[in-house]
Parts: structure tokens; sequence; C-alpha cells
């Protein structure tokens, strides 16, 4: 009965709440001007159950529409166990914004426990590799993509904002609804594939928001058919463009840690990888890359070696649990 998520053999679509906010569901009180953490400041979201994991957190989902984008989609968050002990009731947490490959639309596939993100922070997090990352796993494109039509995880002008909605939307639905870090030094990204590009682009797109990103097999450059005719625009969601920029005007300094398979399916991935790493590592760009032996082109590769040297890499940088 639970396999097929009959109820009551299941938890899935019941009501969950992260914590109080404040408007009504619970009144949290607010985080003093001091204080590096910013209690949540509601309206609450409707989160409902997706699953339940053995140690008893929550990924849920939720559909918003976004007030800075008007896009509508789903978003699926999960907290560690450590956001519920006492010993951090007064304290922000850090936000992943985890984006997936592939078609990112209507599903991220982060949300699913075949992967074992979830279960992986929790374990580097209790290996001292880790923060105890909150995780946002919202969808990365506004369609199916459809014969290799997707959107960059940018606003292409006449289609939906999906950079407003993974950079603006997303981080305020997170800030109402958890205990979070005020500064960027508790928000990052990572993904892999159009993912990955979209997150590396995200942190130096936005480098007073975000401080790192893990990009496991990223694209380097915007490549979407849907810029055609948008040259500008296209320029300015360039991650080769925005790390020159970035050197050029002196900060701030942004992590962003790399790892390609050395048997990825497209060829040029490693390569170009390499080139942008060689080209732009200077100044407030810090980059690390692992190259994984055997590695391909899959989520199954990417997250057990995200243990292996960028989760650290990324951790070493940022805030959380803080008060």
């Amino acid at each position: 009965m639970n396999h097929f998520e009959i109820p009551p053999f299941t938890d899935k679509g019941k009501a969950v709440s992260f914590g109080k906010t404040p408007d009504g569901k619970g009144g949290a009180a607010k985080s003093a001007p001091n204080s590096k953490m910013l209690m949540p400041t509601g309206p609450q979201a409707d989160f409902k159950n997706s699953m339940t994991l053995n140690d008893g957190t929550h990924v849920a989902v939720t559909t918003i529409t976004g007030k800075k984008s008007g896009f509508t989609g789903k978003v699926w968050v999960w907290a560690p166990k450590e956001y519920n002990d006492p010993k951090f009731a007064k304290s922000g947490f850090p936000v992943m914004i985890a984006l997936p490959g592939g078609a990112g639309f209507p599903n991220n596939y982060w949300m699913g426990t075949d992967l074992g993100l979830q279960t992986s922070i929790s374990k580097w997090y209790a290996e001292g590799k880790s923060k105890p990352f909150i995780l946002a796993m919202p969808v990365l494109n506004p369609a199916p993509d459809d014969k290799g039509v997707y959107w960059d995880g940018s606003d292409i002008p006449g289609q939906p904002k999906m950079g407003t909605w993974l950079t603006e939307d997303v981080p305020d639905l997170m800030r109402e609804n958890f205990r979070t870090v005020k500064s960027r030094d508790g928000w990052a990204f990572m993904g892999s594939s159009t993912g990955g590009f979209a997150g590396l682009k995200a942190v130096l797109k936005h480098p007073d928001k975000f401080k790192a990103v893990i990009a496991s097999g990223p694209d380097i450059v915007p490549d979407s058919s849907l810029w055609k005719g948008h040259e500008k625009e296209k320029a300015e969601n360039n991650p080769e463009l925005l790390a020159k920029q970035l050197i050029d005007k002196k900060g701030p300094d942004v992590y962003l840690a790399f790892q390609v398979g050395d048997n990825e399916n497209n060829k040029k991935t490693l390569p170009d990888v390499q080139k942008f790493v060689q080209t732009f590592t200077k100044g407030p760009v810090h980059t690390s890359l692992r190259v994984i032996p055997g590695g391909q082109h899959n989520a199954k590769t990417y997250v057990p070696n995200m243990g292996e040297g960028p989760i650290q890499f990324i951790s070493q940088v940022m805030e959380g649990p803080v008060e």
C-alpha cells in the first residue's frame, strides 16, 4: 500500500510545514538587526509532502507564481534534520538551489531520492565536509525540452523570465518559509548539464546575491536556439563575458566548483571547462575542477563525486548555521 502511495499507508500529499512564519500561522519572532540569520518572512507556502526519507525529513512541493517573473511553476524543497534540532532553533541555514539537466520540466529530478542528493548532504555534513544545506529544487524550463529547445535559465526576450524565476522568485520563496542567511554567504547553486550552465551563469551575473556554484558537466556559453535575433541579451548571459567583467570590477569573490567526467558524451565539455578555468581563474574568480575518472554525463556520476572535493570547496567559504 505504501509502494502504491495509497493513504493511510503513505503520507504523500499531506501538508508539510518547515517552521513558523509571521503570517498568523505560528507568529515567528523577527530576527535582531545585528543577526546574520533571517527569520521566515511569510506568507507560508502550501507545501505538500512528496516523499519522506528514512531520517524523517520531507521532500515537499508547492506551486507558486513568481511575483517578479510572472512564471508559474513547481518548487520542491528539503531541509536536513538539523533544521528542526532545538540546538539550531535560532539559526539560519544556507540554501542550495539545485537545477536539473535535460527537460527540467514538469519535474526537477533532484527531488527524487534515487539520486541520493538529500542523504548525501546529510552524510557529508556528518563527516564535516559540507554545510547542512536546505535544498530548493525548482523547474528549470517553462515547458518540455521539445526538439532541443531550452531556455538557458535566462530572461530571453519574448519568453518566460526563467532567469528571474531562478534568481529572484525561488530565493524569495525560501526566505518566506525558512530561517535563512541574510548575506550571499548562505546562497549557492548546483546543477548538471544545462542546469550547471544556469547555476554558473546565475552566480557570475548576480555575485551580490550568490557566492558559489557546483557546476557538473555544464555548457560554458549560452546556446539556446531561442536567442536568435537577441545577440545583446545573449552576451549579457554569457559566463565567459560575465567572468571577465567580474575580474575587471575586482569582485565580489565567487567560488566555482566544476566537475566533468572524462567519458562525457559531448567530447567538448571537458576541454571547454578546462579552458574556462585556465582563462578566468584570477582575482575574484576562484575555481576548482574535478575530472571524474570514467565519469559520464549523468546525475548518478555527479552526486557521489560532489563529496570528493566540490562540496568541501564551496562549504569552506559559505556560512551557516548562523545566529
